[in-house]
């Protein structure tokens, strides 16, 4: 059995997020995406625990579904939801400064109940932020979590972020080893991130034998499922163990993903002064702002080619309706969201309500977003919307785009249709649908 999960995603206590990101709203545009399984996120706030516990209710064993189901137009099952939250570490080790993001999955509300303690505890203030910053280390962080209870599991966020990763260019290690020292065997999962993509990361070795999961972390209902992971299930979804053992024994079918260029860390650069490198002109120029004089923000094409022991062309085999590898791991399919497409399409804003009319039009149709863009034939979608929506659908699975690549916090820019000379220096990926 396949589910579409994503695992990472916050609520509206965090800083900078939607105040609709609220259970009911998080579980009626998850239907609409399609996704099966979602984290709850932010489960260290003591409000917005008090809020799971209101608006949850569980239907297997650490597994639970929204009370209130406002689903009009997707009649599917209300989505899952497990316990999941997202830990900043601000810390010093080995003489210098590390900021370190995590993502922790738990089994029930007791086991949140005592990590929440537990934090508290060691003076984190839990009511500061959805996203709590500490002054724990990674490795304390494992502490205190697998010694509430085995059954959680610590999943790196982000793993190439510049400012807040792993393997961050500014704040980051160079191994696992580094960062999570005698906890590092029990670390059976990395989150891509925005700004990487599976083949990036098939590229570092210790990586081998994890699972490499892609999350959406979303700040609004909309950028749900922006990213996520298609675990391969032995049977029907009945228990948070089952998702757990699937992330240890690695049983993802594919991942969903953004265009890592479309991530606003994929080159170096400096915003300010409008300096963009990509890694070879990098090497070639060095990491000094030519304009300014400053360091340049190391980007995760840059980073990934300092730590990497394979090439890409060693890892990237068939691009055969997903994009596959030469290893033997999980294939990807890369995607331009829905709304964004439908709103290039029709000439219009993305938050208009002509764009969303044709969202909800084409979800009530063909029943979810990824449904649309993965698998729902260019001719259905052509007889039903029309010619240009096919059309720009279609080019999106065969990677028929352009791709300005993002940097120093600033978004890439995706576009379906281009002039002549974007089209020049876009690098298609092509792939196909799944079906």
């Amino acid at each position: 059995m396949e589910i579409i999960a994503d695992l990472h995603l916050h609520s509206k206590y965090s800083r900078a997020v939607s105040p609709q990101m609220m259970v009911p709203q998080i579980s009626l545009w998850a239907a609409r995406k399609g996704i099966g399984l979602l984290g709850t996120g932010d489960f260290t706030h003591p409000l917005w625990l008090r809020e799971l516990k209101e608006d949850l209710k569980e239907v297997g064993k650490g597994l639970y579904q929204a009370n209130k189901d406002l689903n009009q137009t997707n009649k599917e099952e209300s989505p899952f939801f497990i316990f999941s939250a997202e830990i900043a570490s601000i810390y010093s080790q080995g003489g210098k400064s590390h900021r370190i993001h995590n993502v922790v999955l738990a089994p029930n509300f007791k086991t949140v109940e005592e990590i929440n303690n537990r934090l508290r505890m060691r003076g984190v203030n839990l009511m500061s932020d959805g996203r709590p910053i500490t002054g724990l280390s990674s490795q304390q962080i494992c502490e205190i979590v697998f010694s509430v209870s085995k059954d959680c599991l610590v999943i790196p966020a982000h793993i190439w972020t510049p400012w807040y990763s792993l393997y961050g260019s500014n704040s980051g290690f160079n191994s696992l080893k580094e960062c999570f020292g005698d906890f590092a065997n029990q670390i059976y999962g990395i989150e891509t991130g925005l700004s990487s993509d599976p083949a990036m990361n098939w590229r570092i070795e210790e990586l081998d034998n994890r699972s490499i999961l892609s999350f959406s972390d979303a700040h609004s209902p909309q950028k749900l499922g922006r990213e996520a992971t298609i675990f391969n299930l032995n049977e029907p979804l009945r228990s948070y163990e089952q998702i757990r053992q699937a992330i240890i024994n690695q049983q993802i079918g594919y991942t969903i993903e953004f265009y890592p260029e479309e991530g606003k860390y994929h080159w170096t650069g400096h915003r300010l002064c409008n300096v963009k490198h990509s890694p070879e002109q990098s090497v070639k120029l060095g990491t000094i702002c030519p304009v300014c004089g400053k360091k340049l923000t190391v980007g995760v094409m840059h980073r990934v080619e300092e730590l990497a022991g394979r090439s890409s062309q060693e890892v990237i085999g068939e691009r055969n309706h997903l994009i596959e590898s030469q290893k033997g791991r999980p294939p990807y399919f890369m995607i331009v969201p829905l709304l964004e497409i439908i709103a290039e399409s029709l000439h219009s804003a993305v938050s208009s309500q002509k764009v969303m009319d044709q969202y909800l039009q084409m979800i009530n149709t063909f029943g979810s977003e990824f449904e649309i863009l993965l698998k729902t034939p260019i001719e259905f979608i052509n007889k039903n919307f029309g010619e240009g929506i096919a059309s720009a659908i279609d080019k999106v699975r065969k990677g028929e785009i352009y791709v300005d690549p993002g940097y120093d916090g600033v978004f890439g820019v995706v576009k379906i249709s281009s002039d002549k000379k974007e089209e020049e220096k876009a690098e298609p990926k092509e792939q196909m649908s799944l079906f």
